[in-house]
């Protein structure tokens, strides 16, 4: 079905699609010098960033009961600088949060989702010292702000939409170092030099807190995944979406994979991380190194929407003793996330990964995430 765009967003993208690309910081393909822990807060010179939180949480007094969360924050960026206004209400971009949690035993799906300027009166990013990194205002109805603060080795995340009755309040913490998603951070998306972003993530992060789902409170502990991501190019005129991977296999290893898909929903261009229990990265190259097929499809309920829904990955095993080949299949079908302030779909889920042809009620060999963008009409992603 056709969504409609809110005015005002379109208003907004407008104005930053208008802003010359020369305006803003390019990612070039020798790096940058990076510098830790000042690269985890804001770059206002990039046009587009966000801060990406993934995992897979059980309920610390039943661990059967299993949950998938997503947590974001995004910087949009419409003008190069604020505004020289004496206004509170001067800003150069946006802040945006989406949040969503699964509920595999009961089959549900929560999304809330914020949008607001970046300004003093509803919120922003924090500057050079301090534990802050992004917050923002909750959505209407809700008194809490969201927020991502810096505590100890990792972050502690915090979202409340009382009218979904949801929310997270968790404390992830490396238990791997952190890891460059391409040599030097750079993160290609393309054959074009310009086609790239600077991407890291911590791959292995131990978690606990609290999440509410349906207005129930519960304490929970699992692992999540850390996506770190800035640039300012956009997806090429023939490029529609993508489809991206974070796995967390039970031998201590991790895998992420991404691929850029043409308007005709061939693939049009892709990368991976291996990430051994030990040692340096292994970047891998799609067609080359892996293979990625979809095995069935889902098509939801509210937006009619068909996604891919299970999958079959063939690829070198770098390392063990032949060819890997794994299935991936959602924790749930319905893990689709509707975004009334931008008017886009996307399918934002938990899965769980198996050796291909074993029995689907056997243990996992891995856990993760997918994100499914650009699927069905006018819903290409605005980066």
């Amino acid at each position: 079905m056709r969504r409609r765009y809110t005015s005002v967003l379109i208003i907004l993208l407008l104005l930053s699609a208008s802003s010359n690309a020369g305006d803003w910081a390019p990612v070039t393909p020798a790096g940058r010098q990076w510098s830790f822990p000042a690269d985890h807060r804001s770059h206002p010179e990039y046009k587009t960033e966000w801060w990406y939180l993934t995992g897979q949480l059980e309920a610390a007094d039943d661990p059967g009961r299993r949950f998938g969360y997503q947590f974001t924050f995004f910087r949009v960026g419409l003008l190069p600088e604020r505004p020289n206004l004496d206004s509170l209400w001067a800003a150069g971009g946006l802040i945006m949060g989406h949040a969503s949690i699964t509920d595999a035993a009961n089959g549900k799906h929560w999304f809330s989702e914020v949008l607001w300027r970046d300004s003093p009166l509803f919120g922003g990013f924090g500057g050079a010292s301090g534990a802050e990194i992004a917050t923002c205002m909750g959505p209407a109805g809700t008194s809490a702000w969201w927020s991502l603060d810096a505590e100890g080795d990792g972050f502690r995340i915090r979202m409340e939409d009382r009218r979904q009755e949801m929310a997270l309040e968790l404390l992830v913490t490396a238990e791997k170092p952190m890891v460059f998603q391409g040599p030097g951070g750079v993160s290609r998306k393309g054959e074009n030099p310009g086609a790239a972003s600077y991407y890291y993530s911590f791959t292995r992060m131990a978690t606990r807190g609290a999440i509410s789902s349906g207005g129930a409170s519960l304490e929970v502990n699992g692992a999540s995944w850390m996506d770190r991501e800035f640039f300012s190019s956009e997806l090429t005129g023939s490029q529609t979406g993508w489809d991206w991977f974070s796995i967390q296999l039970e031998d201590g290893r991790e895998l992420m994979l991404y691929q850029l898909r043409n308007s005709d929903g061939t693939p049009a261009f892709g990368r991976g991380t291996m990430i051994p229990a030990q040692g340096d990265p292994v970047y891998l190259e799609m067609s080359k190194d892996w293979e990625l097929k979809a095995t069935g499809n889902w098509e939801s309920p509210e937006t009619g929407i068909s996604y891919p829904s299970g999958w079959e990955l063939i690829m070198d095993d770098q390392g063990g003793p032949g060819t890997l080949r794994l299935t991936i299949a959602p924790i749930i079908p319905n893990q689709e996330n509707v975004s009334r302030r931008s008017g886009l779909a996307y399918w934002e889920g938990a899965v769980t990964v198996h050796p291909a042809g074993a029995d689907p009620g056997s243990p996992p060999v891995g856990r993760g995430y997918a994100e499914l963008t650009g699927y069905g009409e006018n819903n290409r992603p605005p980066v």
